[in-house]
């Protein structure tokens, strides 16, 4: 399997034991991660059977909001990624690693239509009821037309309760 890690983040693949496909020809990503296994998959020459979206980063925000976010992490880049990742519910710091302000550019204006390229492979989203960092509910209207879509009921954005 290969496996994206989210904004901000590295080896956190273990946290989603329990959602993933183990195997050769499997592509996975959480979050961040989501839109870079996607990218990964549409531009591989690599057999890939199966795509794993666990909590894409999916969001409807306006150019306002993502000006904020943005001058809001050139100012404090420490604080704005502990205070992004507590609230998606990260368990555990050891998973923190470094990131850049372009990421976080990327993660808000990732564009999820390129998903309809995608032929012959089998797509699974995993989505938390309770997610505060995507647009959940936006999320979900998007993905079932391309995929088998989980909504994990009372999950954060990590998918635990």
């Amino acid at each position: 399997m290969k496996f994206f890690s989210g904004f901000c983040l590295c080896n956190e693949k273990e946290l989603f034991a329990d959602y993933l496909e183990d195997r050769e020809f499997v592509v996975a990503g959480f979050s961040k991660g989501a839109q870079k296994a996607l990218d990964y998959v549409l531009n591989t020459k690599k057999r890939v059977d199966k795509l794993q979206l666990l909590s894409p980063a999916y969001f409807n925000y306006t150019d306002k909001i993502i000006k904020m976010n943005l001058i809001a992490f050139e100012k404090d880049k420490k604080a704005y990624i502990k205070n992004f990742l507590k609230k998606a519910g990260l368990p555990d710091e050891k998973y923190v690693c470094d990131c850049d302000i372009e990421e976080l550019k990327e993660l808000f204006t990732f564009d999820w239509e390129k998903i309809k390229h995608l032929k012959n492979i089998k797509v699974e989203v995993f989505l938390g009821e309770y997610d505060k960092i995507s647009a959940s509910k936006a999320a979900y209207e998007f993905f079932r037309n391309y995929a088998d879509v989980y909504f994990i009921k009372k999950a954060n954005h990590f998918l635990r309760s």
